[in-house]
């Protein structure tokens, strides 16, 4: 179980922080021959429909069921329900109530502003209709479904359709479960670019969204990618990302473990360690090899940190979180003596844990704050879903007669400025004969 380490003013210390900073690179690489793929999904199903959704879905899924049955049933969600362990249920909800709780504080009124004639207004409304991808199979996600659908039924998205694949016919009972807390009761059976494409542009049985979110494979993320234009998308997703600033005094047990459950997500999964202390990387090292062969999923981690893995040990804090704001990772974990004193120095990142009895794992499910998050370096210019992903913002503009006059001649020096007379115009039509003149003579 090997993961690269370099020190600061090594040779290979600049060549892997820079593979770092391309990371993503690496990823459009792999996907240059899902697109064409992914091209034909969409056409077909933009030209057949319903027809096309089924044999895909048939190809890749092993699912046979006619489009009569491909949303599933209020009873399938009530035998969800019998398969469950309770206390699993338990804590989805629990999770539901703390994510609920801190997105109604992200909510938006609109607003007025009312001043010598003029009413501007800017008005908030949710968007109407939204679809939303959970993968299915093996590889389940119920905390993706209240992640995406809590926020959006913040915003008060009045329809809300959920997209999951069922391999061979099966539903993974948690999923359906996590769609009824959040009071999703229309869910497709169907995933895949296929179920992209249907969600984009309507068959005879999935309606057409408006806008499109949550995680899935290559193939759903190429297809987003594609879509974007005909729907809004949440984020073009990368791989699962962790950063961690430790100093010489962080526990290599805890270290260890929250990396590996990053790297566990899949074999381009980005873990790194940033340190001052040779010590620590070293037990780091054998930590890492100690916890992973105990887990069920030790050969996608040890491609992983392989792959994408590694440790830099450097000069000190300052050089750690300057590399951890260029590098600005998906989470980013600060394990060091006083984190609430260095994290204001952190403003390059999606989410930020402080201190070591603050595993990241609290974020993926139960804290609150919301796990679909900026990757691949785009935490310097993007957001963590919010509230905000689901609303659409208008201006409301309104001048008297009286607001026109007194004002209208700026719009019009600007105007004749751009050679735009037609927009001129439009104030010195307006203005009475009595007042025009002053108006219209402005710029000559």
């Amino acid at each position: 179980m090997r993961i690269k380490v370099v020190r600061a003013g090594d040779s290979a210390f600049e060549a892997a922080y820079q593979r770092v900073l391309q990371r993503m690179d690496v990823v459009d690489d792999v996907a240059v021959p899902v697109v064409r793929v992914v091209q034909e999904i969409l056409g077909e199903v933009r030209k057949h429909g319903d027809v096309a959704v089924a044999r895909y879905t048939q190809a890749f899924d092993r699912h046979t069921l006619p489009p009569s049955k491909w949303r599933v049933r209020r009873e399938a969600f009530k035998r969800a329900y019998k398969k469950a362990d309770p206390k699993v249920v338990e804590s989805l909800k629990y999770a539901a109530s703390r994510i609920t709780a801190f997105h109604k504080r992200q909510r938006q009124d609109g607003w007025t502003l009312k001043k010598d004639g003029i009413v501007l207004m800017q008005r908030v409304h949710p968007i109407e209709r939204v679809g939303l991808y959970v993968p299915g199979g093996l590889a389940s996600y119920p905390s993706s479904v209240l992640m995406n659908a809590i926020p959006a039924r913040v915003a008060g998205v009045p329809k809300l359709v959920l997209c999951s694949p069922t391999p061979e016919g099966k539903q993974n009972p948690y999923i359906l479960i996590a769609a009824d807390i959040v009071g999703i009761s229309e869910v497709y059976g169907i995933g895949g670019a296929q179920a992209i494409a249907a969600l984009s542009f309507g068959t005879q049985t999935i309606p057409k969204v408006d806008k499109i979110v949550g995680p899935g494979n290559q193939y759903v993320a190429t297809a987003k990618r594609l879509v974007y234009g005909e729907v809004a998308i949440d984020m073009i997703a990368g791989p699962s990302e962790l950063l961690i600033i430790a100093d010489a005094k962080a526990d290599p047990r805890y270290v260890a473990s929250d990396l590996l459950s990053q790297a566990e997500h899949d074999e381009m999964a980005v873990v790194i360690l940033i340190t001052p202390s040779a010590q620590l990387a070293r037990a780091v090292e054998v930590e890492l090899a100690a916890q992973a062969a105990t887990l069920p999923r030790k050969d996608i981690i040890k491609a992983s940190l392989a792959k994408q893995g590694v440790i830099f040990i450097v000069r000190n804090l300052h050089q750690a979180t300057r590399m951890a704001n260029a590098i600005a990772p998906e989470h980013l974990s600060l394990f060091v003596g006083n984190p609430f004193d260095l994290a204001p120095k952190i403003v390059n990142t999606g989410s930020l844990f402080l201190g070591e009895t603050t595993p990241q794992g609290l974020g993926d499910y139960i804290a609150g704050p919301n796990h679909v998050l900026p990757t691949g370096g785009t935490a310097r210019f993007s957001s963590p879903l919010s509230v905000d992903d689901f609303i659409r913002r208008s201006s409301v503009v309104s001048y008297t007669g009286a607001a026109l006059t007194k004002t209208g001649h700026h719009l019009v020096r600007i105007a004749r400025a751009e050679g735009l007379m037609a927009h001129a115009n439009m104030v010195t039509l307006r203005v009475p004969k009595t007042e025009r003149s002053g108006v219209a003579s402005v710029g000559k």
